[in-house]
């Protein structure tokens, strides 16, 4: 049963919030059930942050489901060159977004549920929440074999992953988060988490590769709407709590203070890229020079998202050594990102010889440059 989370709700629920006004307050008595009006990632991805960091859950368990339109999440300690295909998100208009919890890389679309279970430190389980959910997806289908792993996904038919965690534990409140497959996009999913950058050295936590399916495949009628029912309700008796999903606006001020500059955290550039551990690129490319092909190297470090140490091995009789360290230096500083190499270039141009013939070649080098961004 959906119920709209109108002001009158809102300050009748929930409990002993860690800011002094408005927003939610008071008196639930064992934990809440909440539902996303939002599709956009990062206003849901702001929710979790608004909860885990204002609420009080002591004995009032939360339960958020939401769904996203297309949209590539990364782990809060992942590298984004490493995990996903940059360039095809850009020409599909696909968001990426960088969480604060840790795990691997998901794609999310609408036919992706969400799934955020928040509790105190002590009461931290995921095991019982995949256990929760698997007895959800049993009570509606009791022939589907799902099984939950020791790496905490769920697993159909033993070998298809449908779900995959990942968590936040803060002081005293944590909260644990998966997906479940319901009708995602897979060929959209597949190409947009393979990554073809090449030559990428870092420690960030690389994703492990998985063979997925959704559960509309095993069963036509297991849309997002029947599997987030039947959780919500598992949940539900679980807790001994009412049989509702609260809808929410995630961008509603008078529910959660201050929520917006959450979501426009997220949005930034210092943030989804700017928090990428610290990573090396090596790589080379042939360009043709005649009737021969001459390689060309480049090594580039790459800290907070800006561009350390540059160095790019050109042979001197293709383009001159004084136009090759200009490259280099106007680089060092910015961000390892297409758009402003492609505004650094074009300032750079400006300054070189009126030579068609350099000026095609310093083109190729940008191009190739660029295209390991």
């Amino acid at each position: 049963m959906l119920i709209p989370f109108s002001m009158k709700n809102c300050f009748q629920l929930l409990c002993n919030l860690k800011v002094p006004t408005a927003g939610f307050k008071n008196t639930v008595k064992s934990g809440l059930i909440l539902q996303s009006i939002s599709n956009d990632v990062y206003q849901n991805l702001a929710v979790e942050d608004w909860i885990h960091d204002h609420v009080n859950l002591e004995g009032k368990p939360v339960l958020f489901l939401w769904r996203n339109s297309p949209s590539v999440v990364i782990g809060r300690h992942q590298n984004p060159w490493q995990e996903c295909n940059l360039n095809l998100m850009r020409e599909e208009g696909i968001k990426l977004a960088r969480r604060r919890s840790g795990g691997g890389t998901v794609y999310h679309d609408m036919g992706n549920i969400n799934l955020t279970f928040f509790t105190t430190k002590k009461k931290y389980n995921r095991m019982e929440n995949l256990k929760l959910v698997v007895r959800a997806l049993n009570a509606i289908q009791p022939q589907l074999d799902v099984q939950a792993t020791k790496r905490c996904d769920l697993l159909l038919d033993g070998q298809f992953k449908i779900s995959g965690t990942a968590s936040k534990i803060g002081r005293t409140t944590a909260y644990h988060h998966c997906t479940l497959l319901c009708s995602t996009n897979r060929t959209f999913l597949s190409s947009l988490l393979k990554s073809p950058y090449q030559g990428i050295k870092s420690n960030a936590t690389a994703s492990i590769p998985s063979v997925v399916k959704n559960l509309l495949e095993k069963d036509p009628t297991l849309t997002c709407e029947v599997l987030m029912n039947a959780i919500a309700a598992e949940y539900a008796a679980y807790h001994q709590i009412d049989n509702h999903i609260n809808l929410i606006n995630p961008t509603d001020e008078t529910l959660f203070p201050g929520i917006n500059n959450k979501a426009k955290e997220l949005q930034t550039w210092e943030w989804i890229y700017g928090k990428t551990p610290k990573f090396s690129i090596n790589t080379s490319f042939n360009v043709l020079y005649g009737q021969s092909y001459l390689e060309i190297k480049i090594v580039i470090d790459i800290k907070n998202g800006r561009i350390e140490i540059c160095n790019i091995e050109v042979p001197d009789h293709w383009l001159p050594l004084e136009i090759c360290d200009k490259l280099k230096a106007g680089f060092i500083g910015s961000k390892f990102c297409p758009i402003e190499t492609t505004m650094l270039t074009s300032i750079l141009h400006k300054t070189c010889p009126k030579d068609d013939e350099l000026h095609s070649k310093w083109n190729i080098l940008c191009e190739k440059i660029k295209g390991i961004m």
